[in-house]
């Protein structure tokens, strides 16, 4: 799916907006980022609508990201990140309070499993600081078994006041540890967004995951579940940052 320039920088820009604000996006936000006029904002995000990577809940709203749209945002964050910061104003001191909020929870981790002294405390302590420092819910693998923390900060998400999509996310935890036995995920870094997920596809969370060597298995896996409006850039590096940790002191 080819973009110009210009629509990458809108698709990102919406869903990270998306991401802190929960509120659709409109054009007069996109425009004042951006500076050109709201109809040119709105004319590209018919373009990126019609292409299904963004969709507009209500006739008079803003817009929000579609599974398609966080697919093509994850599969070429890096792209997006370097694109963003280059070529529209940013605020710079905005940046760095990101990325040193970043490596702080980076070495958050990296303390707390390593003041472990057992292997199965050091992925639980992993996965308690992935909840504290994603709000999202945290699991892992230990031992054939799956453990889980954070449900309650899972649930008070904006997106889960609705009792259905609380079912749907309870029947994909119910189904998780088996189908990772069975499915293996392969890669050191696993993305499902929304309907990608092989179970509870209308549950509208993504499942991010990582594959790490412990004492236990060869494929144990650490990871978060939220909902698919997050900071990918952010999650991802955490999680893929834990199962490092804990491969490398396990």
């Amino acid at each position: 799916m080819e973009l110009s320039e210009r629509q990458r920088q809108i698709l990102c820009q919406i869903i990270e907006e998306y991401a802190e604000t929960a509120s659709p996006v409109g054009s007069v936000t996109m425009a004042k980022l951006f500076q050109v006029s709201p109809a040119t904002i709105r004319a590209e995000m018919a373009k990126l609508e019609g292409l299904g990577l963004i969709a507009q809940p209500h006739t008079s709203a803003g817009r929000v990201p579609t599974d398609a749209g966080y697919r093509y945002y994850v599969n070429h964050l890096e792209d997006e990140v370097n694109d963003s910061r280059n070529d529209y104003p940013a605020d710079g001191r905005h940046e760095q309070a990101t990325d040193n909020r970043l490596n702080r929870g980076l070495h958050a981790l990296e303390v707390r499993v390593a003041s472990q002294s057992r292997a199965d405390a050091a992925i639980r302590g992993a996965v308690d600081m992935l909840v504290e420092l994603t709000g999202n819910l945290g699991l892992a693998t230990i031992g054939g078994q799956l453990y889980l923390a954070g449900i309650s900060r899972l649930f008070t998400q904006p997106e889960f006041g609705d009792t259905s999509r609380v079912k749907a996310v309870a029947k994909l935890l119910d189904n998780l540890e088996p189908w990772l036995m069975e499915a293996a995920p392969g890669e050191p870094l696993n993305i499902f967004i929304g309907h990608e997920n092989p179970i509870g596809k209308n549950s509208e969370v993504s499942l991010i995951i990582s594959k790490f060597r412990s004492p236990f298995s060869d494929r144990s896996y650490i990871g978060v579940l939220g909902p698919t409006r997050q900071n990918y850039a952010r999650v991802m590096g955490l999680v893929k940052h834990a199962g490092n940790t804990l491969e490398g002191i396990l």
